[in-house]
Order: C-alpha cells, then sequence, then structure tokens
C-alpha cells in the first residue's frame, strides 16, 4: 500500500477518490490530517494550481501527493469564472451568491454553453520534474434557475444535454460516471493500470 496525501481537507471528496482508486494500491489521506493548511493558489491556470497544491502536500509530508483543481468555465465569459469558481462572488463567496452572480452575468445571453473542468496533478515528490497531470471535461449549459438537490456549487445550474437534467438531479453514482472529476480520475487509473511504474 502507497500512502498519498491528498491536497484536501474535503472528506466527500477523499470518499470519491477513494472509491475509484481502491484497487490502485494507494492509501488517500486528507492534508488536513496532517495540519498542513492550504497552499497559496497563485497560479493563472488549473493545471499550475494544481501542481502548486500537489507540491505544498508533498513538501510538508515527505510523501507523493495528489491534487485536483476544478472550475466551471462559461463561453459567453470568456472563461470565466474558471479558476476563481469557488470564490467567484468574493472572499465570503457562498455556493448561492456564486450562483446568482452567474445568472445576472448572463442575463440576456444567449450562448448559455459550458464546462466543467478538473485537473489533477500527482507528484511523487515536492520537487518532482515530471508531474502526471489528467484533465477531465464535462461539457453542458448554464440554466436560467437552478434544478436537483444534488450535489454543490454549480450543479443546480449545469444542464448536461445528454443527459437531460441538471448536475444536481444526477444521483451521485451516475454523477461520477460522467462528472469532470470522474473523467480525470478515469485517466489517472488508466494510466495507473498501463505503466504503475510512472507513480513510484
Amino acid at each position: 500500500m502507497t500512502r498519498v496525501v491528498l491536497a484536501s481537507g474535503n472528506r466527500g471528496k477523499l470518499k470519491e477518490m477513494q472509491q475509484v482508486l481502491s484497487d490502485t494500491g494507494f492509501e488517500l489521506m486528507l492534508q488536513t490530517d496532517f495540519d498542513i493548511v492550504d497552499a497559496e493558489e497563485t497560479g493563472k491556470s488549473f493545471v499550475e494550481n494544481a501542481l502548486i497544491k500537489a507540491r505544498h502536500a508533498s513538501a510538508a509530508t515527505g510523501l507523493p501527493a495528489l491534487a485536483d483543481d476544478s472550475g466551471l468555465c462559461v463561453s459567453a465569459l470568456q472563461g470565466a469564472p474558471g479558476i476563481y469558481s469557488a470564490r467567484y462572488s468574493g472572499a465570503d463567496a457562498s455556493d448561492a451568491s456564486n450562483n446568482e452572480k452567474l445568472l445576472r452575468a448572463l442575463t440576456d445571453v444567449s450562448d448559455r454553453s459550458a464546462t466543467f473542468v478538473c485537473v489533477l496533478a500527482y507528484v511523487r515528490h515536492a520537487d518532482d520534474p515530471l508531474p502526471l497531470i489528467f484533465q477531465g471535461l464535462w461539457r453542458g449549459e448554464i440554466l436560467a434557475e437552478g434544478r436537483g438537490d444534488n450535489g454543490f456549487g454549480y450543479d443546480p445550474l449545469f444542464y448536461v444535454p445528454e443527459l437531460a437534467c441538471s448536475s444536481a438531479e444526477l444521483p451521485s453514482e451516475i454523477k461520477n460516471q460522467h462528472s469532470h472529476r470522474g473523467r480525470a480520475l478515469a485517466l489517472f487509473l488508466e494510466q495507473w493500470r498501463q505503466n504503475p511504474s510512472l507513480f513510484s
């Protein structure tokens, strides 16, 4: 069993990732279990921020680390909220205030296309010169009002045409099969199965 630090304090995310990676031999642990504070996300892209978080967690523990950086990119807003998705409406942002701001920004806008993005970064050590990067994309549209009670963040506003519902209307097991994070984790798992030596 290889211990890997997940650069997060979110136990729901830990459970979700551990389920997908259960047969890889990785034992994921939250960085908060090591009393590690969050890294300052100073990058300009999802890739940069995921790497910053992974290297930060690895440096603090001496263990391999896995980090993800996720967000929503709306075409009509030139990719906003993007890397600022979690704090789109300000430093004290909530899901509700972020969704309200997004809907205001799209008032009278006909192009509602959007993409959920997840970038996973895996480093074997803090100075790893060859980090492994996996990107998952989930394309959809922004609804005029929220639908559904599952999920979090922008899920109630994110309509998935091929499933004919919002992300927040999907059971978690179905969402995990289709979501941006699910797709990034699938690529991680595929790479591990093909060449596990890259991870050690």
